[in-house]
Formats: structure tokens, C-alpha cells, sequence
């Protein structure tokens, strides 16, 4: 009886084992869990272009190409500034503080060239956004052109894109996939073990005494009604 008893225990806790996951399933999860996040962000976000116009700093026959390089970085900073966006609002067709959302102005340390980006859920309204942001950067500045020594050229205007710069659905889904199997993986790192969780519940083990350190203590301990004294004695002679 006690056996099959035994017996019984046993095929129970081998069905418990087929049946609980394994240890490294939050991985998985969580890899399943971020694509699915990230391709419904990806179909559910409206698409934004984006549409770029390049203004250059040209110098006149009395200044050096080294101001004019100095100028272009300076004009892509007063690009986004109140009084630039101000002259593009009537054209860009939004309000300034809008508009300041929704461009942006780049330059490179070696080249006076100025590119101005325009962004919006409308593939027609980005381009316009840079165009007329461009526009109202070189009517600024050539009006102070005869005392700074640089004039800023159109050098190319922007037109609608037919592609949208946001990431696409299958992008934003391989990205929550990488984030979601990332944050799976360190979540089974910083987990706490089956061995851990049981040395936590039962507490710092006891330290266990063998036989023969109990019958080498019991021995050296003196016989009931001998005095210890008596006990030296004897081992000094």
C-alpha cells in the first residue's frame, strides 16, 4: 500500500512538470508581447513626411568664403526664431507656435549650405512649411546683406514626398520585438531561482554535527561524580 501510495506521488509530480511552463518563458512572451505593441503603434499612427528646401550662403566680391561659411551657421539658428517664422506663417498657412513643431533647420560645419526641413501629416503642407520657412529666412537676411557681406541663395525648394519618414508598420513591430524580448531577458536575470526562493522560505540551515565530533565532545567532558580536579590529577601523572 505505502508503494503504491509512493508510486501515485510520483506520476502526480511528473504531471506537474509536463504541465508547468518552463523557466524561460517570459521570454518568448515578452518578444510576442512587444511585436504585437509596436505593429499596432506602426498601423495605428498616422504617417508624417517630411519635405526639405536648401538655402546657401553666397559671399560677395569683398568678403571671404570663410565668413560666409560662419554666416550659414549662424542664419540656421535664427531659422526657428519668432521673427523668421513670423514672415512664413502667412505662406505655411499655421499659427507660429505650430510652426515651430514642425521645422527644423541643419547646417554643416563645412559646407554655408542651410537645409530646412518641413514636417506634417500631409505630404503638400511639409514642403510648403519649408518653402515658405526658407523664403522668410533669405528675405531677413539680405536685407542686412550690404553690411554683413553675405547673401542667402534658394539653392533647391522642397516638394511633396510621396514616401513617409515615419517608421512602417513591420519596423515598429521589429523594434517592440527587440524591446520586448530585451526586457523578457532581464527580467529572468533579475528573478530570484527555485534554490534561492527556497533558502529565503526555510531560513539559514542549522550546522549539523557528525557522530564523531559528538563523541569526541562527550568524551572530554568528566564522568558524573568525579570532580575535574581528580581528572587533571590523574592525567599529570
Amino acid at each position: 500500500m505505502a508503494d503504491t501510495a509512493d508510486q501515485k506521488k510520483s506520476t502526480h509530480r511528473r504531471r506537474v512538470r509536463l504541465l508547468a511552463p518552463p523557466a524561460w518563458w517570459p521570454l518568448p512572451a515578452a518578444a510576442l508581447l512587444g511585436l504585437a505593441a509596436g505593429g499596432a503603434y506602426g498601423v495605428l499612427k498616422a504617417p508624417e513626411y517630411a519635405a526639405t528646401s536648401y538655402v546657401v550662403a553666397v559671399p560677395d566680391d569683398t568678403t571671404e568664403p570663410a565668413t560666409a561659411l560662419g554666416f550659414a551657421q549662424a542664419y540656421a539658428r535664427i531659422a526657428t526664431s519668432s521673427s523668421t517664422l513670423a514672415y512664413a506663417q502667412p505662406r505655411a498657412g499655421i499659427g507660429v507656435q505650430k510652426l515651430r513643431t514642425q521645422v527644423r533647420a541643419e547646417t554643416s560645419p563645412e559646407s554655408p549650405m542651410i537645409a530646412i526641413t518641413g514636417t506634417s501629416k500631409n505630404a503638400g503642407e511639409a514642403a510648403d512649411i519649408a518653402n515658405a520657412v526658407a523664403d522668410a529666412l533669405s528675405l531677413s537676411s539680405n536685407q542686412a546683406a550690404k553690411n554683413t557681406g553675405v547673401q542667402l541663395l534658394l539653392f533647391n525648394q522642397a516638394v511633396a514626398p510621396s514616401d513617409p519618414a515615419s517608421a512602417s508598420a513591420a519596423l515598429s513591430g521589429a523594434v517592440g520585438l527587440c524591446a520586448g524580448g530585451l526586457l523578457g531577458g532581464l527580467w529572468l536575470l533579475a528573478r530570484p531561482t527555485a534554490s534561492r526562493r527556497r533558502a529565503d522560505e526555510t531560513g539559514p540551515e542549522a550546522p549539523v554535527e557528525t557522530a564523531g565530533e559528538s563523541a569526541a565532545e562527550y568524551a572530554s567532558l568528566p564522568a558524573q561524580g568525579e570532580p575535574a580536579a581528580a581528572k587533571e590529577k590523574e592525567s599529570v601523572r
